[in-house]
């Protein structure tokens, strides 16, 4: 199964600040739904489900104790690859390393990638105009989860398997 590590914003950035962004039709184009806007901290790829119980206990007890996290969304929306649009959020880098360590043990890194947050808008043929649109947000990241990717082409569907609070000591 797909998996990744991630964290959400909350409804109000969804629906007020992510849900207003404009999204045209563009051939070539995918555009995500509010259920795919989440921010990967790592993504996983395939990875066995006998893994599954290690990850989540990995995960467990390296975010035990990690603080809530500020995170602030913008300035602007970013092409990325030239196959997502995204829009970047700052204030992960320390809570990403952290995932990362858990993890790494479990499910190595086979396509080494600088760490980027984003919460993809859309997919495909993206072409450059449709980044540079402004957006702002910011919010505090109170839960990290351990995410099964079920989505067809038909409908997405993202499972949490774990969740994980972030309470600081």
């Amino acid at each position: 199964m797909r998996l990744f590590v991630a964290t959400r914003p909350p409804a109000d950035v969804v629906v007020e600040v992510l849900g207003a962004l404009r999204r045209e039709p563009v051939a070539g184009v995918t555009w995500s739904v509010p259920e795919q806007w989440v921010v990967k901290l790592r993504p996983l790829g395939h990875v066995p489900e006998h893994l599954v119980d290690p990850l989540v206990t990995a995960l467990s007890d390296e975010l035990t104790g990690v603080p809530p996290v500020r995170c602030t969304l913008g300035p602007a929306t970013r092409r990325l690859g030239g196959q997502w649009l995204g829009a970047p959020v700052s204030g992960l880098d320390d809570l990403a390393a952290v995932v990362f360590d858990a993890t790494i043990g479990i499910v190595p890194v086979t396509h080494p990638q600088p760490f980027r947050a984003d919460v993809v808008l859309a997919r495909g043929r993206v072409p450059a105009g449709l980044a540079g649109e402004p957006v702002a947000a910011e919010w505090t990241a109170r839960e990290v989860a351990l995410v099964a990717d079920r989505s067809s082409p038909r409908r997405p569907l993202l499972d949490d398997l774990a969740t994980f609070v972030l309470t600081g000591r």
